[in-house]
């Protein structure tokens, strides 16, 4: 008689075999019995019964365990040794007390273990030091995407085009054989540089191991702390250039000479690589940059028009003769014009290594999509990775909300400040305006003081007396200083007019911030965030079913 998911029972004795079935069992036993109140069953062939239906959920062709409902086929039943499989209630209620009793931390652990001694055998410490040294590990995170009515921690996820949306955030580790050793979740704004130390600690405490030597890490980490802190560690990190981070091949040092790197069908060289130097500036410490090496390929199938560094209405017609350029001429022929001056793409890889050979630096690096990458897509996403399995929350800060008020009250604050020193300077443009007044009404007071002395002696027909030149030359300083006031006080006027319009642009723009200040307490949503322990609790349950 043909009985369905027979084939299964492979899957089962590899389950057995290489103790996962044993490690998970033994690991949710001894949190059932250090917190008897959490109705998680005590005997553990129930718990392994559980773990089985949850651990071939995918195989029967169900993504969560809500599909329990309908299902009416006996592979589960098989696989767990029952006559029917377990009702939708009863497994689920086992997930939600694993949740409960925070089993994740234990099965994160236990799994760790499990991955170290399932795929890096025991060896005589000697050879397991070089082999750890020798070894590379490649990190990235993986997003996939929550649908809520409520506002959830937010992030990009790539599959979807890049749209903003509520998500969960994954961070996987894999060997340099593409062998998955752990995946931890958080919420879904958290950036890869705050996960992949988090996720290299957990690992390390839990498989006993000094620390893992080499990474590889998405372009995501391209941070000059972030790669300190990791070097500081004493790790090597290899990585990739964000494009904003350099220009072209001067913004390198050292560069050595071109070798092929890869060729095409024909056996033509498509991609060339060289050694260099880079200096990655650090925002914290300026004038200690991290100086990194880089295996620099340079890629002939993509190539990136150069800037052109002449105006375009000269370079349009640079290519023609003297004779050929006078266009406004009937005669004229148009010819084409000559093709853009163009580039070869750089892909710059980088690690943090004191020294590295260029074509094994990129050789590692480019393993990434073969190691990690497609072992997300073909095995791990097919396994049900991207479902969501709790939607529990809790209120919590709303960090978008968070970013923009930080935003907006720097930006009341500096406006605030313009507006105070354009009024600082008005009131002393002000006080100045008065003082030079009084200045002027004194001299012209003195002027027709002098005036009527000169008109006195010239009426009584004492031009020729010695003191009327010095009386003359007093007036003509007072009417010099009366000139030279007003002068100064039309300055100011115009500096005070010039003063006021700044002050007045302060003054609407800080308006107009205080209104989208108001606007963003009127729309302002709660962010609630995730409970993400039922997620990794399937998460780590959903990945070790292929062997």
């Amino acid at each position: 008689m043909w009985q369905e998911g027979i084939g299964s029972l492979l899957l089962l004795v590899a389950a057995h075999q290489t103790g996962f079935l044993a490690t998970l069992g033994t690991t949710i036993q001894r949190v059932a019995t250090a917190a008897p109140s959490s109705g998680l069953p005590l005997n553990l062939a129930v718990i392994e019964r559980l773990l089985l239906t949850l651990l071939f959920l995918p195989v029967a062709g169900l993504a969560r365990t809500w599909d329990l409902r309908t299902y009416t086929g006996t592979l589960l039943a098989l696989v767990t040794g029952r006559g029917c499989a377990y009702s939708y209630a009863y497994v689920e209620q086992f997930l939600a007390r694993l949740a409960h009793a925070q089993a994740d931390d234990g099965l994160t652990d236990a799994v760790a273990q499990w991955t170290w001694a399932l795929w890096h055998d025991k060896q005589p410490q000697q050879e397991e030091e070089q082999e750890e040294q020798k070894a590379v590990f490649y990190v990235d995170g993986h997003r996939k995407a929550v649908y809520s009515d409520v506002l959830v921690p937010r992030g990009p996820v790539g599959k979807l085009g890049g749209k903003i949306l509520g998500c969960r955030e994954l961070v996987v580790l894999h060997d340099q054989e593409g062998h998955p050793l752990l995946a931890t979740t958080h919420r879904g704004d958290q950036h890869l540089t705050i996960g992949v130390p988090q996720l290299l600690q957990r690992y390390e405490q839990a498989t006993d191991i000094a620390h893992l030597d080499c990474l590889v890490v998405d372009r995501e980490g391209m941070a000059a702390e972030f790669l300190f802190q990791l070097h500081s560690e004493g790790r090597r990190v290899v990585t990739l250039l964000r494009s904003n981070q350099y220009e072209d091949e001067g913004s390198f040092t050292e560069v050595g000479e071109w070798l092929p790197w890869r060729a095409d069908r024909e056996g033509s060289v498509v991609c060339e690589v060289a050694a260099a130097r880079f200096e990655l500036p650090r925002p914290t410490q300026p004038n200690q940059p991290l100086v990194v090496r880089v295996a620099l390929l340079r890629d002939w199938r993509k190539l990136i028009v150069c800037e052109a560094e002449t105006d375009e209405s000269e370079r349009w017609k640079a290519d023609l003769a003297p004779e050929q350029q006078q266009f406004w001429e009937p005669e004229w022929q148009a010819t084409p014009a000559p093709p853009a001056p163009t580039r070869p793409k750089l892909i710059p890889v980088v690690t943090t290594a004191l020294e590295a050979n260029a074509m094994e630096l990129a050789h590692t690096y480019f393993r990434r999509w073969t190691c990690q990458e497609n072992a997300i897509r073909d095995w791990l996403i097919p396994l049900n990775l991207d479902t969501n399995h709790g939607y529990a929350k809790e209120p919590v800060v709303n960090s978008e909300l968070v970013k923009r008020r930080a935003i907006l009250e720097k930006r009341v604050a500096h406006l605030h400040r313009l507006a105070a020193q354009s009024r600082k300077r008005l009131r002393q443009m002000g006080e100045c305006n008065q003082v030079r007044e009084q200045q002027i009404v004194s001299w012209e007071q003195r002027q027709q003081e002098l005036l009527a002395q000169v008109s006195a002696l010239e009426a009584a027909g004492q031009s020729a007396e010695p003191g009327l030149l010095a009386i003359k030359a007093q007036q003509l300083e007072a009417e010099w200083e009366v000139h030279h006031r007003r002068v100064l006080l039309e300055a100011t006027n115009v500096a005070g007019k010039r003063e006021l319009n700044h002050c007045e642009r302060s003054c609407r723009a800080l308006r107009h911030v205080l209104r989208q200040q108001e606007e963003l307490r009127t729309y302002e949503r709660e962010m609630q965030e995730l409970d993400n322990t039922k997620d990794q609790i399937m998460t780590l349950l959903s990945r070790p079913t292929y062997f």
